[in-house]
């Protein structure tokens, strides 16, 4: 009930206002989001690389609805990722791309192409792409998007969610040599036919999978920030036999902070997520519905750097 009270705030312009007003929001949005322009990105991303971490970058903004939109989200990423290679910051900075910000949902060859052009770009700068997966209804377009960019650019990453029923059998698909999986958890309202609603099996979901990639011969990207299946992942990781660089951790921006340093000073390869962009109302609304308890997490962060 929670988590679907907090989905349907991130569709009210009021809070948003709100939020984007509040001073103690205002310092919410900061710890969380990077900033609204590429410059911010690029400065969190010269301080996370500095302390030994990797990055993936994302450019916020998905309910693109015109060709208009999905061009300004192209050329921010054009311009994203000369900037990332100009400044030296690659192959260490990555970026993520929703294609809905593409404009999957009204035109899927006109997304196809724009994230071709950035593929391009990623590979012009010495780094690559993942493809981030949203509603489930996307699911299937962004996969078969994901194999026709993988033909010219194969370390295309994929991200698959543990909450979805199909996931399992959808990283035995991509567990092969040189497919970069994240699996996460997943943070969109989907209903019972399609997803796990409860915490318990959507964890034992995400157990399963990372089983599944660990046995596989591609690299899986772990993204998770609960202490419990961060253990299992190390743990399955060393009973696989698997060297501290064929996969990785990651986590938000913002969250966790030690615990990344923490995995990296223990010899693991730990990406942070970083967000920007002026569409950050979104994004942050979601973390929260991830797992309600965020919502407290998220508030104690305010006086924490833990």
């Amino acid at each position: 009930m929670l988590r679907t009270v907090i989905l349907a705030a991130a569709r009210s312009k009021g809070l948003e206002r709100l939020v984007g007003t509040t001073p103690v929001s205002r310092d919410v949005v900061r710890r969380f989001v990077a900033g609204t322009a590429s410059s911010d990105a690029l400065r969190a991303t010269r301080e996370l690389v500095g302390d030994g971490l990797t990055v993936t970058i994302d450019y916020l903004g998905e309910d693109t609805t015109t060709p208009e939109q999905a061009e300004v989200t192209k050329q921010a990423y054009l311009e994203l990722l000369a900037a990332l290679g100009k400044q030296g910051l690659t192959p260490a900075a990555e970026v993520s791309l929703k294609l809905s910000a593409l404009g999957q949902r009204f035109d899927e060859k006109h997304a196809y192409d724009h994230a071709r052009a950035i593929c391009q770009a990623a590979a012009n700068a010495n780094t690559t792409v993942t493809l981030d997966m949203e509603d489930h209804t996307t699911t299937d377009s962004t996969l078969e998007i994901l194999g026709d960019l993988r033909k010219d650019f194969p370390s295309t990453g994929a991200v698959l969610q543990s909450y979805l029923r199909r996931t399992e059998a959808d990283c035995k698909e991509l567990a092969h040599a040189g497919s970069r999986v994240r699996l996460c958890k997943g943070a969109y309202a989907e209903p019972e036919s399609v997803a796990y609603q409860s915490r318990l099996d959507v964890d034992r979901s995400y157990g399963r999978c990372l089983n599944v990639l660990l046995a596989g011969e591609g690299y899986p990207m772990f993204a998770t920030h609960d202490p419990r299946l961060i253990a299992i992942g190390e743990e399955r990781a060393r009973w696989y036999d698997r060297a501290q660089d064929s996969f990785e951790f990651q986590m938000l921006y913002g969250v966790r902070p030690r615990e990344q340093r923490r995995l990296v000073r223990a010899g693991h390869t730990v990406r942070v997520y970083v967000p920007y962009g002026t569409e950050w109302y979104g994004y942050l609304v979601r973390r929260l519905a991830e797992r309600p308890a965020n919502l407290t997490f998220f508030l104690r962060a305010l006086r924490s750097r833990g």
